[in-house]
């Protein structure tokens, strides 16, 4: 079965998520309640590693967009870092690398 951690640093209007597991359909509610909380409670520039990500399917990554938008309508941000593998490629291919307001591959890339 598939599982995601979510570990979040908050300050002021700023927010750091880590993601650990797989973002996938299953998985993929926790994430967007998450920065649902996060933007709801003044979070606008948020940056979320997903280094630690093993998978991310169209579920996990209409999640991202979906919540890029909203920070975006918010004069926030919402970048990626420790982007790699299955995420990096999707990202490339269908060129929503460019709806993000950073995209920072992992180290190890």
């Amino acid at each position: 079965m598939a599982d995601l951690s979510v570990e979040v640093d908050r300050a002021e209007d700023t927010a750091s998520v880590r993601l650990d597991g797989d973002l996938d359909k299953l998985t993929a509610p926790r994430l967007k309640r998450v920065l649902t909380e996060l933007i709801a409670a003044g979070h606008v520039s948020i940056v979320i590693d997903t280094a630690g990500l093993a998978f991310c399917d169209s579920s996990g990554l209409w999640v991202l967009v979906e919540h890029q938008r909203e920070v975006g309508e918010r004069g926030g941000s919402l970048g990626l870092t420790g982007v790699q593998g299955v995420l990096r490629r999707v990202l490339d291919v269908t060129g929503l690398k460019a709806a993000f307001d950073s995209v920072q591959p992992s180290a190890a890339s």
